[in-house]
């Protein structure tokens, strides 16, 4: 659940400002533990029958075509623009690694190289047959995550004692840009809250009885993995623009230089991190992949179906991340466009159509809310984010 996302709060809070930054960091949050909630009380919500997959609960909410088409393309953005993301964040943690141990060695080296280092080993690990095959990899990306988060917070403090920066205000001056900034900011805080688009595919892994159905153990880990990201993301958040003001980067900890040894730790974590993280967003893909080339080519399943039809996804996203390595962009624009729906509004608006709650009722008012905050980051914090890509494409040479 904390995702390389939390890497970015500094830097949204520096586009927000103090009091909305992390105002909307503490409403994002509830929001989607609670959108979270109800999606994991929606997984066995016809009883003997269990939706394993965003889609299928889509697809009982709305009916078998229009329910396909309104969340299959919606979660599949998701996956796509965290595979991309997490691409572009694992090249550049190992570059920032690389940089800081051996400087003169791999000053010289191009990012684009890092990229599709990162890509190569994703297509060995992609041929992990299922989300059960990734239990490892998964406890270790979240070890990682925790560890990065907490290195961050710590050496910002640090940095924060011995050197407090002079300017806490907005990055932009000019009212165009304040505007196009906190959209931006906005986006890349509904981007850390990425978990909804794999939450079903994960509880379908969990056994399910009548006396012990599968959403019990499910909330308890859901709200243990809560307690983690509010410690994780106010912690980074706060000491990270604490420490670098309005001039912090995209990502806090390309900002942070020293104890060198230590900043290169966290950089390898979070390498590990998205190495991992990579895979268990990707899987509902590689899950829509194979079958769509079993229905329609033919395939016969089995290790050449998952290497042809993974490989092509992975190497694909890679490209694009090779393209486009614009961290903070990235993260405003997709977690507007994408993110917005799948984390904040969509579970709203199928509690409400399943379950019917009274008007005026606690679930029928904050369902609302929801929904009308989630539709307000889908229409206008890609804006933001596109804004802050274009400007970071005017000075980048593509394939450097």
């Amino acid at each position: 659940m904390v995702g390389a996302g939390v890497l970015g709060l500094p830097f949204a809070i520096s586009q927000l400002g103090w009091g909305p930054g992390i105002t909307i960091i503490l409403i994002s949050w509830a929001i989607t533990l609670y959108s979270l909630w109800q999606l994991v009380e929606m997984h066995e919500i016809v009883p003997g029958e269990r939706f394993d997959r965003y889609s299928e609960l889509g697809q009982h909410v709305f009916g078998p075509k229009l329910g396909y088409w309104i969340v299959m393309p919606q979660q599949s953005l998701v996956q796509i623009a965290s595979s991309i993301v997490y691409t572009v964040t694992g090249g550049k943690s190992l570059k920032k690694f690389c940089d800081l141990i051996a400087p003169h060695t791999f000053n010289n080296i191009r990012q684009t190289y890092f990229i599709l280092f990162f890509t190569f080993l994703q297509l060995g690990i992609s041929q992990t047959p299922n989300f059960n095959s990734l239990s490892c990899v998964s406890l270790i990306a979240a070890i990682m995550s925790f560890g990065y988060s907490m290195v961050a917070f710590v050496t910002s403090m640090l940095r924060g004692v011995e050197s407090h920066p002079t300017h806490y205000g907005v990055r932009s001056h000019s009212t165009a840009g304040i505007i196009f900034d906190a959209l931006n900011g906005v986006g890349t805080i509904a981007f850390a809250f990425a978990g909804h688009s794999v939450v079903l595919e994960i509880q379908a892994t969990i056994p399910s009885t009548p006396e012990n159905p599968s959403k019990k153990p499910m909330w308890k880990g859901v709200v243990l993995a809560y307690i983690i990201v509010v410690i994780c993301y106010s912690c980074v958040s706060i000491s990270g623009f604490w420490a670098f003001g309005n001039q912090v980067e995209d990502d806090v900890l390309i900002s942070l230089e020293k104890p060198f040894w230590l900043i290169a730790a966290a950089n390898l974590m979070v390498f590990f991190h998205v190495l991992g993280s990579f895979q268990v967003f990707s899987m509902p893909m590689f899950d829509l992949l194979e079958s769509t080339l079993v229905t329609n080519m033919h395939f016969t399943p089995g290790i050449r179906l998952r290497l042809i039809g993974r490989s092509i996804y992975v190497v694909l996203t890679g490209f694009i991340a090779i393209c486009i390595p614009f961290f903070g962009g990235l993260l405003g624009f997709f977690g507007g466009l994408v993110f917005g729906s799948t984390s904040y509004y969509l579970p709203c608006i199928m509690w409400l159509m399943v379950r019917r709650p009274k008007r005026w009722s606690f679930h029928w008012v904050a369902s609302w809310i929801s929904i009308v905050v989630g539709v307000f980051i889908t229409l206008l914090s890609p804006i933001g984010g596109l804004r802050t890509i274009i400007i970071s494409a005017k000075t980048y040479k593509f394939f450097s």
